[in-house]
């Protein structure tokens, strides 16, 4: 993937997120004055408003993960824990976000393409831990099942031209790319019930 690739692909990614925020954020609103009318109070209407909610908590997620990162760029704490804070979907995977502060975008848009990488890997739930000394990050998943599909992990480090990846693991397709791009690299490694990447 070329430089202009991975230009393209992040812009497109913001593109797309930032013209689907606003449709969204107006169906919120319609649902929300509802609601304040009395109209809204049934089992039909609460169902729109926590998809509604879902989808701009994965929109906003999408933005960072697939968007530009300028390299001077930082992305504020609480923006960063809103969009990783739980929705009302039942989520199985819980996010510890521990660095504090601001952080540089691209760093964080990495975190949260490895956060999604490591999602797949824990359809049955567990917990995450993010950790960063500034420089340094380290993502480390624990859970009683995991589900390693190692022709994708080894895309993290290493790209791997003649793996085929579906368009809903397209993440793992992005890390090695976004890397390089960064001059970083990643340390993997899979245990029975855990999974830690550095970079």
């Amino acid at each position: 993937m070329t430089k202009q690739d991975r230009d393209l692909t992040a812009l497109i990614g913001s593109r797309i997120c930032h013209d689907l925020i606003s449709p969204l954020g107006a169906i919120g609103n319609g649902v929300e004055l509802l609601q304040l009318s009395g109209m809204a109070d049934s089992p039909e209407m609460a169902l729109i408003a926590e998809s509604v909610t879902n989808a701009n908590l994965r929109i906003r997620y999408f933005r960072v993960a697939f968007g530009a990162a300028p390299d001077n760029q930082m992305i504020a704490e609480n923006e960063i824990r809103a969009t990783l804070a739980p929705g009302v979907d039942g989520r199985k995977i819980e996010i510890d976000w521990q660095p504090n502060g601001d952080q540089p975008r691209t760093a964080v848009k990495l975190a949260f393409l490895l956060l999604q990488c490591f999602e797949t890997a824990m359809p049955w739930g567990g917990q995450i831990s993010v950790v960063s000394d500034g420089n340094h990050w380290q993502i480390r998943g624990e859970a009683n099942k995991l589900k390693i599909e190692p022709d994708l992990w080894a895309m993290l480090s290493t790209p791997q031209p003649n793996t085929d990846v579906p368009p809903a693991q397209v993440h793992f397709a992005l890390v090695a790319p976004e890397l390089a791009r960064q001059g970083r690299t990643a340390g993997v490694t899979i245990a029975d019930h855990s999974i830690s990447v550095e970079f």
